[in-house]
C-alpha cells in the first residue's frame, strides 16, 4: 500500500509532531514515517515496556476489519495476528446458564480479541525500529499554543516544563485530549460530550487448569440482563477479561453494592454460572476503578493546516460495536491515503480528512450506542433472535441486495455513514415483514417469499 512515499526531492519532508504514544499514535507515527517524514511522538505515560509501575489498562480490544486493514497498510499486521484470539459469535449465557450463539458473520469472519496493552507494547517496539520515529515518555502536554505553535511540556520525571515548537501537530492523545482542549478555545469550534448513566468495572475469568479457558474459547461471552450486562474476551492465557457495564445510580447499580456480601450474592443471583470461575471478585470489584463512558464529538478538527485531530481525541465513542480503536485505526488509513493523493498540500489533505471523515465518525457514536441496547436488551428476546435469523436467510438469497448492519460495520470497508443509512433502511423492512412471520420456517412460505421478493425490487 505505501510503495511509494513522499519524500520526493521536491518536496523536503518536515519535523511533524504527534501527542500520545497510545495505539492510533504509533500506527499514525508508522504511516507518517513511511512517508518520508521525521517524526516525534511524546506521550505521558511511563513506557509501558519497561515499567512495573504503569497501570496499564487491561481491557480487551475487539480487533475488526477496518483494523486488520490499517496494520497491513504498515506492514504488521501477522506480528499482531500473532497475540490476537478469532471471535466467530456471541455466546448467550440467560439466568439459568443456558448458552445460545450467535454467529457474527459468514463461515470464517471473526472479530479478534487482543489485550490494549500487549498491543500497545508490540507497537512500541514497532515505532521504535522505525529510524524516523522518536518517542518521549512521561511528556504530559499542559498547554498548547496554536498560535505560536509551541508545546508546553512537563516531564514527569524531572517534573520539569519546557516549551518545545512544532511545524505540524497530531492530537492522538485520546477522549481528554489536551490538543482539542487548546482548539476549544478558539474560534467557532462546536463541541460536545454525552455520558451514558453508566459505567463499567473490569473483572476476571480466571484460567482452567493447566491455562485451560473454562468457557468457549473463540467466543465474545455477553449476560444480557435488561438494564446491566456483563461482557467477557478471551486471553491467551486462558483467563477472560470481563467488564460489568452498570448503572451508577438505582437498586441494582455500583452504588447498591457497598459489601463483599453484597457483591457475591448479586453475581450468585445473576451471573450464576460465572461466579465459581471467578475467585477474586469482591477483591476486583472494590480495588479495580469505575470508568466512565463517554461520547465526544467536535468539529473542525483542525487549525489553520498546521493542526489535526485524530481517533479518540475527535470522536471518543462508546465501546458496544467494539470500533473505537478501529475507527481510530481507519483514520490513518485514510490519511495515509490522502497522502498518497495530496503529497505535502497539507491545507488541501487536512480539509478533505475532517470533511469526509467527520459524517463517518458521527455515524459510528451513534451505532456504539444503539448496539449497547441491543446488546443490554434485545439478545435475549427471542423475537430479536427471529428475526436475525431472518435476516439471514434475506442477506443468503439476496446477497448483492442485502447484507446485515453488523456484517457492513465489522466485515466491510463501507464508510460508517453508508453502514448506518443502509441499517436504518434494512430495518423498516423488517418491520414490515416480521408480522408476518412468527417462525424460521414461515419465511419459505409463498406469501412471505412474495413480501421478500417486493421488498428485494426495490432495493438499488
Amino acid at each position: 500500500m505505501l510503495a511509494s512515499t513522499h519524500s520526493a526531492a521536491s518536496e523536503p519532508a518536515e519535523t511533524l509532531t504527534v501527542m500520545g504514544g497510545g495505539l492510533v499514535g504509533c500506527l499514525l507515527a508508522l504511516y507518517l514515517a513511511r512517508h518520508g517524514h521525521s517524526v516525534e511522538v511524546f506521550e505521558r505515560r511511563p513506557d509501558l515496556r519497561g515499567s512495573t509501575t504503569v497501570e496499564a489498562r487491561s481491557i480487551n480490544l475487539a480487533l475488526s476489519d477496518r483494523g486488520w486493514r490499517a496494520l497491513e497498510g504498515v506492514g504488521i499486521a501477522e506480528a499482531v495476528r500473532e497475540v490476537a484470539i478469532p471471535m466467530r459469535g456471541r455466546m448467550m449465557h440467560d439466568a439459568a446458564g443456558q448458552l445460545t450463539f450467535q454467529p457474527y458473520g459468514q463461515a470464517g469472519q471473526a472479530i479478534y480479541s487482543v489485550s490494549r496493552a500487549g498491543l500497545n507494547r508490540r507497537m512500541l517496539d514497532l515505532v521504535e525500529q522505525e529510524p524516523n520515529v522518536r518517542v518521549q515518555f512521561n511528556q504530559r502536554c499542559q498547554h498548547v499554543d496554536v498560535r505560536r505553535r509551541q508545546l508546553e511540556l512537563r516531564d514527569e520525571t524531572t517534573r520539569e516544563t519546557r516549551t518545545v515548537p512544532y511545524q505540524r501537530l497530531f492530537g492522538a492523545d485520546g477522549a481528554y485530549s489536551a490538543v482539542r482542549a487548546a482548539l476549544q478555545r478558539t474560534d467557532r469550534f462546536n463541541y460536545s460530550q454525552h455520558y451514558l448513566d453508566y459505567g463499567y468495572k473490569e473483572l476476571t475469568i480466571e484460567a482452567g487448569p493447566d491455562g485451560s479457558w473454562a468457557l468457549e474459547k473463540n467466543a465474545l461471552h455477553i449476560w444480557p440482563r435488561g438494564q446491566y450486562m456483563m461482557i467477557a474476551l478471551p486471553n491467551l492465557d486462558g483467563s477472560f477479561n470481563c467488564t460489568l457495564y452498570f448503572p451508577y445510580e438505582g437498586p441494582n447499580s455500583f452504588a447498591a453494592l457497598q459489601t463483599p456480601a453484597q457483591v457475591r450474592a448479586f453475581f450468585a443471583e445473576h451471573f450464576a454460572d460465572a461466579l465459581p470461575l471467578m475467585p477474586a471478585l469482591e477483591t476486583e470489584f472494590f480495588a479495580n476503578p469505575t470508568s466512565s463512558l463517554v461520547t465526544v464529538r467536535c468539529f473542525p478538527w483542525t487549525y489553520a493546516d498546521d493542526v489535526l485531530l485524530l481517533g479518540d481525541a475527535s470522536h471518543a465513542i462508546v465501546p458496544f460495536y467494539g470500533q473505537g480503536m478501529n475507527a481510530g485505526f481507519e483514520d490513518c488509513t485514510v490519511l495515509a491515503e490522502l497522502l498518497d493523493r495530496h503529497g505535502n498540500n497539507w491545507e488541501a489533505l487536512l480539509r478533505e480528512f475532517e470533511t469526509s471523515r467527520k459524517p463517518d465518525a458521527d455515524a459510528m457514536a451513534d451505532l456504539a450506542v444503539y448496539n449497547f441496547h441491543e446488546m443490554r436488551d434485545r439478545v435475549a428476546d427471542p423475537r430479536f433472535l427471529l428475526q436475525k435469523k431472518i435476516e439471514g436467510k434475506i442477506s443468503a438469497q439476496y446477497p448483492d441486495k442485502w447484507l446485515p448492519l453488523y456484517s457492513q460495520v465489522t466485515f466491510s470497508h463501507l464508510p460508517y455513514a453508508e453502514a448506518l443509512a443502509n441499517g436504518q433502511a434494512q430495518e423498516q423492512i423488517m418491520q414490515r415483514l416480521m408480522p408476518s412471520i412468527t417462525t424460521e420456517a414461515d419465511y419459505e412460505q409463498p406469501e412471505v417469499q412474495a413480501l421478500v421478493a417486493a421488498e428485494m425490487a426495490q432495493r438499488p
